[in-house]
């Protein structure tokens, strides 16, 4: 790797992932703006609206996992750039539930290049740091979110500005990245550089513990981005700006991947996962019960829970079921977006005919689930690496 210039790539993919992030945030303020208030979508609409964001996301990860071993890193990222343009324009002329729907496709598509792309190019680049580097380059979901999450804030709320300038602010990181990538030479893929059979790559997808994770990546992404992605429908009773409190929320995410190397080298992944849950649970469950400046404490019990969620899941397969290369890192991508694209349209279904606190409750109980299923996956590693000790 003398040739490529490792911390540009890392910074360049930092910055993809904010473009990503801010998506996220942008697009759970234009819930208002295409709202029962706004351009009068109800709540469910806009969900089946915004859930391309998240097949679409799976889609791409899916079909670009396996090639970006076959057409390599840099391709697959070129491809991100310009779905992540093509959404972004589209979005800005986004009139009503198919034409917000299309949008959101191209946004979906670009947002699952990006981890497509770049979460294999950072476990190559980095074999002997894979879940601390993963979760410092996870770091700008978070922090993307904040910025988002500010940004809509100040052009709507503050400034009083139209909701496209917004979306157009989501031009400068975008050509940031486009920037950085040009001319840069690519690393190959770990599975490439191992020289792991494509039949071997297959045949590891099916094993055991890589489907247990698939199934726990169903629950964790929904119990992250689903409420987050559903936060100003969800609080709008309890809190005056719901926005800040996922800039809240998002702000302690990005401050705890940042150091997650030090609480790596002390819990392990699957005792990470096992303390994100205990913590997503608690947080859901107090904000159910808590308003006002409470409604922050809760939040950020819940904050605690998720951080290290999606980099934990993905840099345990990454780490322990390496053979699976980057069609393995885009399984789990997928399945945790598709597991949102499910769950928002069911969501915005309770608060419309129930209510805000119902939702909170009936998703509490996918943390409460993931306890239980990481407390089983902690016993199993015990006993795997004990087994590899005596041997």
């Amino acid at each position: 790797m003398e040739n490529i210039n490792k911390n540009r790539l890392f910074i360049a993919s930092c910055v993809a992932l904010l473009v990503t992030a801010m998506t996220f945030a942008i697009r759970a303020r234009l819930e208002t703006v295409f709202g029962p208030e706004g351009v009068g979508l109800t709540l469910e609409q806009i969900g089946w609206a915004f859930t391309p964001a998240f097949w679409g996301f799976t889609l791409a990860m899916i079909i670009g996992g396996p090639l970006v071993d076959s057409l390599g890193i840099k391709k697959i990222t070129w491809i991100a750039f310009i779905t992540h343009a093509i959404g972004i324009v589209w979005t800005i002329l986004a009139r009503d539930q198919t034409s917000l729907f299309l949008a959101t496709l191209f946004v979906g598509i670009g947002n699952g290049m990006v981890e497509a792309s770049l979460n294999p190019m950072i476990a190559s680049m980095y074999p002997n740091n894979k879940t601390k580097m993963l979760n410092r380059f996870h770091v700008w979901f978070p922090g993307g979110i904040v910025v988002g999450s500010i940004v809509g804030w100040l052009v709507m709320d503050v400034m009083g500005l139209d909701w496209q300038i917004m979306v157009g602010t989501l031009f400068v990181p975008l050509l940031v990245y486009g920037v950085m990538f040009l001319g840069q030479q690519f690393p190959v893929t770990e599975r490439v550089k191992m020289g792991v059979s494509t039949g071997k790559m297959w045949s590891s997808i099916t094993k055991p513990l890589f489907l247990f994770m698939v199934i726990c990546m169903f629950l964790t992404a929904a119990t992250e981005l689903g409420t987050n992605q559903r936060i100003e429908s969800l609080l709008k009773s309890t809190v005056a700006v719901p926005l800040l409190v996922l800039a809240f929320i998002n702000g302690i995410m990005a401050i705890g991947r940042a150091f997650a190397g030090q609480v790596v080298h002390r819990l392990k992944p699957e005792g990470m996962l096992l303390f994100s849950a205990v913590f997503a649970f608690l947080g859901l469950w107090l904000l159910t019960i808590t308003s006002g400046p409470m409604t922050f404490f809760a939040a950020a019990v819940f904050a605690v829970g998720i951080t290290f969620f999606w980099p934990t899941m993905i840099s345990f397969v990454a780490e322990y079921i390496p053979e699976s290369g980057a069609l393995g890192l885009s399984i789990m991508g997928g399945a945790g977006m598709l597991s949102v694209s499910v769950v928002l349209p069911i969501m915005g279904n309770i608060i419309d005919n129930a209510s805000a606190n119902e939702a909170l409750k009936i998703m509490s109980v996918l943390p409460a689930i993931l306890i239980v299923l990481f407390i089983i996956l902690n016993i199993y590693m015990k006993k795997r690496k004990s087994k590899n000790v005596e041997a």
